[in-house]
């Protein structure tokens, strides 16, 4: 019987894409992929800042020494570019990148695709380190606000994985940030574990964070994005914070690592009610599941999928894309699978549809398009696509319980104004909703007591009293409100109601009392 551990490396070492038999070489380029681009210019910066709650350790400088973590931070946003000196850049200028975030920031160029197994040194990688991109080098961020999404590269990757959807999706008014996938201690992780999986997810956090050092972005509409072990770390993110709009899972192993995802503290499925998509590998052959003893479930297993409740959730397949072909670095640098793989010209125009299909879910529910929702919820043969290159499924989400928290947001939302003509036609929807006497009374002396949202607090002890009429310490609450307030007049009618409903209430007795001196 194999272990966990055991089986977790297998299953790693298979989504990753290293798998050395029967490999041929792929001849592919940026251009014939095809990606049009919007109508921004792209820009690109690269930096790296420092996580001082968490120590690390240069794994290749071989001794103790520990410095604060080293975030590597990549950004793609619609630029400025007249009148600017930025420059064009190329792949090779990406891999530049690569070798800072391996610890390999000296390394002769000649030596990159000897060195990093993954780039492979052929003709045909050799030729893609010249193509140019379509993004230019620190160029002035365009004036405007605009949607975010936040990136977890695959197990072990760079931050620049998937830079052509990058470029991609910045050209069409998007900005996008990236870190590379790191260990807790070093640049290498444990081997898919919840340890790495929340080290991964604390990333993403600090990349959420590092937004807000940017003026051109709309911090109400972020969005994570994900490739395989990236997936999963932003299942888990998006279960801990609340400030997230929609995620992207491209190949995510939320479908392959599940138990890793329940045995984080984190774990709530119930928090996950924000839309969903995931974009899943083709159909693994019986041939390739029984060499490399991978299991059958992989092809139509979608735990994740298949528990969430409270979102809008698609799941799209891909039928010419194996999993290492749903990044930038895949298309073009990975060695083909003879066993598996489909065409060059298959593969680049999958993963061209795979770029549309992120921009138009991207579109639908981060700048509320309604030709992008219309795209999103209509079946791929109705936008256009055979079914013999995409399939679709789609769940809708079924309504939560909704609680007093839910209330609340819709009276924040309103400024706590006209709240008993809310609540009346919140309960018709609503049957179930209780908004406890206690709850209101706190919120409301909460708010009485802030000079600011005094008349708001008024509102809200108001509404409490609408629901609770007899309540003689809610009329106690609002002369409190009125009295610290200094409207004596209206604190002492609400004291001798409270009164009225509790002549034992000694508070009311002494307030009133000298309030009467």
């Amino acid at each position: 019987m194999m272990d966990t551990n055991s089986k977790t490396m297998r299953l790693i070492i298979f989504i990753t894409g290293l798998l050395l038999s029967t490999i041929s070489y792929g001849q592919t380029s940026l251009k014939e992929i095809g990606l049009k681009a919007g109508k921004y210019k792209v820009g690109f910066k690269h930096y790296t800042v420092n996580d001082s709650t968490r120590t690390y350790r240069i794994h290749n400088e071989f001794n103790n020494q520990l410095i604060e973590r080293p975030i590597p931070v990549s950004i793609w946003y619609p630029a400025t570019i007249a009148n600017s000196k930025s420059k064009q850049l190329t792949v090779l200028n990406y891999l530049q990148v690569l070798k800072e975030e391996e610890e390999w920031k000296n390394l002769p160029n000649y030596f990159l695709l000897d060195w990093f197994p993954y780039l492979w040194n052929t003709p045909e990688n050799k030729a893609h380190l010249s193509e140019r991109v379509n993004a230019y080098s620190n160029p002035t961020l365009l004036i405007g606000k605009f949607p975010v999404v936040v990136y977890a590269p695959s197990y072990q990757a760079s931050s620049i994985e998937n830079f052509a959807l990058f470029e991609y999706l910045a050209s069409n008014g998007f900005v996008v940030i990236s870190s590379p996938s790191r260990g807790t201690d070093t640049r290498w992780l444990e081997g898919a574990t919840t340890k790495d999986m929340e080290t991964q997810s604390r990333d993403v956090e600090f990349l959420l964070k590092e937004i807000h050092s940017f003026k051109n972005i709309d911090f109400k509409k972020v969005a994570l994005m994900g490739f395989s072990f990236g997936g999963l770390s932003n299942a888990i993110t998006v279960m801990k914070n609340r400030n997230i709009s929609a995620v992207v899972s491209l190949d995510g192993a939320e479908r392959y690592n599940y138990p890793v995802l329940e045995k984080s503290p984190y774990f709530n499925l119930d928090r996950f009610d924000i839309p969903y998509v995931h974009f899943a590998q083709k159909e693994i052959p019986k041939e390739v599941l029984t060499t490399d003893k991978i299991p059958e479930e992989l092809n139509y297993k979608f735990q994740l999928y298949d528990s969430l409740k409270y979102s809008n959730i698609h799941r799209y397949r891909f039928h010419n894309l194996t999993h290492s072909y749903f990044s930038s670095f895949g298309i073009l640098f990975a060695n083909r699978d003879k066993r598996q793989d489909k065409s060059d010209e298959k593969i680049m125009a999958s993963y061209n549809l795979l770029c549309q299909h992120t921009l138009q879910f991207l579109n639908a529910t981060l700048k509320n398009e309604k030709k992008s929702i219309n795209f999103i919820e209509n079946n791929p043969t109705v936008n256009g696509f055979s079914d013999i290159l995409i399939s679709k499924q789609t769940k809708k989400a079924i309504e939560k319980d909704f609680t007093y928290q839910d209330f609340n947001d819709l009276a924040f939302k309103q400024d706590y104004q006209d709240l008993i003509p809310l609540y009346e036609k919140t309960i018709i929807n609503h049957p179930s909703l209780e908004l406890q006497e206690g709850m209101l009374n706190t919120l409301g002396l909460r708010l009485s007591f802030n000079p600011k949202k005094k008349e708001q607090g008024y509102n809200v002890i108001l509404l409490a009293l609408h629901i609770y009429p007899k309540s003689a310490n809610l009329y106690d609450s609002l002369a409190e409100a009125y009295f610290y307030n200094k409207d004596y007049q209206k604190a002492i009618l609400n004291y001798e109601k409270s009164l009225e409903l509790n002549p034992n209430n000694q508070n009311a007795i002494e307030r009133l009392k000298k309030l009467k001196e």
